[in-house]
């Protein structure tokens, strides 16, 4: 089943008009929220991401956009036999249809999507860089937008060189995120993520780890730009996302990481994924 704008249709059922504005102009954001045994977690952060990313995009935010309002929306649309488990929700919002590069409107359209969610962390994970095209650094960059092209096209990368994902480089050509996930950096004590100012994506897991980071006395955390040669050097990286939690990459080329501590934060992030639900 799918959710549009509060009711549930089938989805065989569902089209789309030639005029959608998240289809001809990818004029669209969204959230992927895990939904663990009913209940939506890190739901305020997710909440509050949208919300802003929503006004800084210029769309209109419907009244009845409440974070419980949301919320139900999203528990309403996972069906009865997957209510014990973990679901991928993917909650889109897009501009109603009408208008070319200038909309008619900048009303609202919502649609939930669920499905069953399993993710076995990975023993042997292997990345490399993607270096076709930059994701180009600056605030816009930050923002969940349906324009994920160049993380498509990692992807294929990805594919076609047996990796398991691909890092994705600015104009400077200092290391943003990975095609589908964030990246932390760990050399000695010291644990290092992109800024939000390189173009990454303002990751709610993301959030989550550097508050894992800042209460442990024994390591510190820096937003800051990082190149690909002191990836080259790490101790370890891992990455991150809301889905898979934390992930430890295992290899780069043929540099060989640890995942010691990435495991270590792996264990507190599905403590708090447990912790905060709500």
């Amino acid at each position: 089943m799918l959710n549009l704008n509060g009711d549930l249709i089938n989805k065989n059922g569902f089209f789309f008009s030639a005029n959608n504005r998240a289809f001809k102009y990818g004029d669209a954001i969204f959230e992927t929220i895990s939904v663990l045994n009913s209940k939506v977690v890190f739901w305020e952060d997710h909440y509050f991401r949208l919300m802003a990313s929503m006004r800084m995009l210029r769309m209109e935010i419907p009244l009845q956009f409440t974070l419980e309002f949301l919320e139900n929306e999203i528990l309403k649309t996972v069906p009865l036999e997957l209510k014990n488990k973990k679901n991928r929700v993917r909650l889109s919002i897009y501009r109603k249809d009408g208008g070319l590069y200038t909309p008619e409107s900048n009303e609202v359209d919502f649609l939930i999507e669920v499905s069953e969610y399993n993710y076995e962390t990975k023993k042997t994970y292997k990345i490399d860089l993607f270096k076709d095209f930059y994701n180009f650094s600056g605030l816009l960059s930050t923002v969940k937008t349906t324009n994920r092209m160049i993380n498509t096209l990692a992807s294929i990368y990805m594919q076609e060189n047996d990796l398991d994902n691909c890092i994705l480089l600015n104009e400077n050509k200092g290391i943003v995120e990975a095609a589908n996930a964030n990246i932390f950096v760990i050399k000695g004590n010291e644990i290092k993520t992109p800024a939000l100012q390189e173009g990454c994506i303002k990751g709610i897991a993301r959030k989550k780890v550097i508050e894992i980071i800042e209460r442990n006395e024994n390591y510190t955390i820096t937003e800051t730009s990082i190149s690909p040669f002191e990836m080259q050097k790490a101790d370890e990286v891992f990455l991150t996302n809301s889905l898979i939690g934390i992930q430890p990459v295992t290899n780069y080329r043929k540099k060989q990481f640890q995942t010691v501590i990435g495991e270590k934060i792996s264990t507190n992030f599905k403590l708090q994924q447990i912790i905060n639900k709500d």
